[in-house]
């Protein structure tokens, strides 16, 4: 104000008023930016639903002026009431909406969240199409097969998606593999990086639920390990209406269930009776508390099961990573839990086969590459048992472990978002 009336004075009416209104122009040219946010895939697992307040929180931190609009697949289940209680700024713009043909005008850049592949390949062709305007790829995996199919995509689908890439002003890939089959098939987006699963940062809670949970489960902070079992394939068709079986998929889940859980029952029985510790088998989706149930638990030996608890029913992400923060650690056969873990400095021991793509590699790029090993490899499935009852039995070592993980999964996403603040300013 005190500048503005020295130009008055000074230099004359006519001039400061020309300067003042420049001022006030550059001002109002400077609006927030405003960012489309492609994501919240399914919510039958708590994996899927972290991603997108994981990215959110990322946004949060470091674009605190950015305004976010969320295009969703599904905010089902109580899923939207969770983020827009964590993320009151947030809107909400579903297929087909009114907020969603308005995101399309006001939006300047089209933000696709992590996710087990370019999720949303054909709506980037949208906003571009439509738009013209930019868009970003953050924190995927790139498969020649997806996870959910039995055979590889076709080449035509393949070109497809490196265009897509190309046509990107940055993607960030979740695990190193991927980000080289995207070179080595030509993708030239001008940034093509390794850049973190957005779950690392989701920090959902609901601590009431967690804390009446592990009371009447008799599970007390820090003595206890949690364990998550999987199948090859996930069974939709149990879960989901329309979903029809599939019998390639369940052949392939019978055959391979003993062998991807067996490790897992020997190293929940040497827990138990090498230490103090309680296990927690629980489930990261909607199939899994069956599967924990038939693989882990009713193949125990009866004299542990009074230290070993089962949970029975799903949980959304708020109450799992409550319950996952107050655990001495994590191991099993998913990705996410270790995920949202690791992100609070959480030790977490990934188990992976190859229906699930490259995703589980993260762990090498973040160095965690002695907690990751493959069902599909006898030598590496033989070191599983004991790097759990290391975790266990040395617990200030795996949570520094866990912290150096953490930190470097942090200086990666400050990273990203300064790559997304440029191309916002571009």
């Amino acid at each position: 104000m005190r500048r503005r009336e020295f130009l008055n004075i000074s230099s004359g009416a006519a001039l400061a008023a020309t300067l003042n209104s420049a001022l006030a122009e550059t001002t109002e040219s400077k609006s927030p930016p405003r960012i489309l946010l492609r994501s919240s895939w399914q919510t039958v697992n708590i994996g899927d639903i972290a991603h997108t307040p994981g990215v959110l929180s990322i946004l949060r931190k470091h674009l605190p002026e950015a305004r976010i609009t969320l295009w969703p697949s599904s905010v089902d289940n109580g899923v939207e009431q969770l983020l827009l209680k964590e993320f009151p700024g947030l809107t909400i713009a579903k297929q087909g909406s009114t907020e969603l043909r308005r995101a399309f005008e006001k939006c300047d850049f089209l933000l696709h969240g992590s996710g087990a592949s370019i999720v949303a390949e054909r709506d980037l062709i949208r906003w571009k199409q439509e738009t013209g305007k930019p868009y970003g790829i953050y924190g995927i995996t790139f498969p020649r097969k997806k996870s959910s199919a039995t055979s590889a995509r076709s080449q035509d689908a393949m070109d497809r998606s490196i265009q897509v890439l190309s046509d990107s002003r940055f993607v960030y890939f979740r695990d190193s593999k991927s980000l080289k089959l995207a070179k080595s098939l030509g993708a030239k987006s001008p940034v093509m990086e390794f850049g973190p699963d957005g779950a690392f940062a989701c920090d959902l809670r609901d601590p009431q639920k967690a804390r009446e949970f592990l009371a009447a489960n008799q599970l007390e902070a820090g003595k206890f390990l949690c364990c998550i079992p999987r199948l090859r394939y996930t069974p939709y068709w149990t879960i989901k209406k329309g979903r029809t079986f599939d019998p390639i998929k369940h052949a392939r889940n019978e055959a391979m269930k003993e062998q991807d859980h067996a490790p897992l029952r020997t190293a929940i029985e040497r827990v138990v009776d090498e230490t103090d510790l309680k296990i927690l088998i629980c489930p990261e989706d909607r199939t899994q508390m069956a599967v924990g149930k038939e693989m882990l638990y009713d193949k125990l030996p009866a004299k542990i099961r009074d230290r070993v608890v089962w949970r029975p029913n799903y949980w959304l992400t708020g109450e799992a990573v409550s319950v996952y923060v107050r655990s001495a650690g994590l191991f099993g056969n998913e990705m996410h839990s270790p995920i949202m873990c690791i992100g609070h400095g959480i030790p977490a021991i990934v188990c992976r086969f190859g229906e699930q793509t490259s995703k589980g590699y993260m762990w090498e790029d973040i160095g965690l590459g002695d907690w990751l090993f493959d069902h599909d490899s006898e030598e590496e499935q033989q070191r599983i048992v004991p790097a759990v009852l290391k975790l266990a039995t040395a617990p200030e070592a795996a949570r520094e472990k866990a912290a150096k993980a953490k930190a470097l999964v942090q200086r990666k996403q400050a990273e990203t978002m300064r790559t997304l603040s440029e191309a916002l300013d571009a």
